[in-house]
């Protein structure tokens, strides 16, 4: 169940190209308008549980407020965040489906309307580590609930991964492989109260 609640407040890297390491440390308003013109993508993802399990994946992302985390057996979790709300159904579970509100998730930052890295006390960490450029991002109004570190590669600018610290100690780890960006996704695939019966 450890598993299953970290992956509530969840919400990747890939191997990063060699050219990467010729670039510089991404400015915080460039990272900014990256995820402000992501609209929709779908595409793989490994999680690194809290526990040190693995997990894998399809992630689908309808920004603002939207993201379905589809695991594949021997898992049976679904996580679908929609409505301004985190759900996670366990078919294995004879318990009710969790709920948290989007708000209190470190995931609220990126899939917000309007992504702003720079706004006052946001970012308490923006490093480069020779490949890829990280931020480490929370809700300065309320910092208990945790925070979100993104780390991102240039030429072009992608989002490779994400490791999201929870307000009680854990760690979740994704790792996003290539995204495939635009499209159509049905906002049917995050309404929250029809999750089940779509998997």
């Amino acid at each position: 169940m450890r598993f299953i609640i970290s992956v509530a407040l969840t919400l990747g890297l890939a191997v990063l190209a060699p050219f990467a390491a010729m670039a510089q440390k991404l400015p915080l308003n460039e990272l900014s308008g990256y995820l402000n013109k992501l609209q929709t993508a779908q595409g793989e993802f490994t999680q690194i549980n809290d526990d040190g399990s693995i997990s894998t994946g399809t992630i689908l992302i309808k920004r603002p407020g939207k993201v379905r985390f589809e695991y594949n057996p021997p898992e049976t979790a679904l996580v679908v965040a929609g409505s301004n709300t985190v759900v996670i159904y366990d078919k294995k579970s004879n318990q009710p489906p969790e709920t948290y509100p989007l708000s209190r998730t470190p995931l609220s930052i990126i899939l917000a309307k309007q992504v702003d890295l720079g706004r006052a006390k946001m970012v308490t960490g923006h490093n480069y580590d020779g490949t890829a450029t990280t931020v480490t991002a929370q809700d300065p109004e309320h910092p208990e609930y945790g925070n979100i570190q993104l780390k991102f590669t240039a030429n072009p600018v992608e989002l490779r991964q994400w490791i999201i610290n929870d307000g009680n100690g854990g760690q979740t780890t994704v790792i996003l492989g290539n995204l495939k960006k635009g499209g159509n996704i049905p906002n049917s695939k995050f309404d929250i109260s029809r999750a089940t019966v779509n998997r």
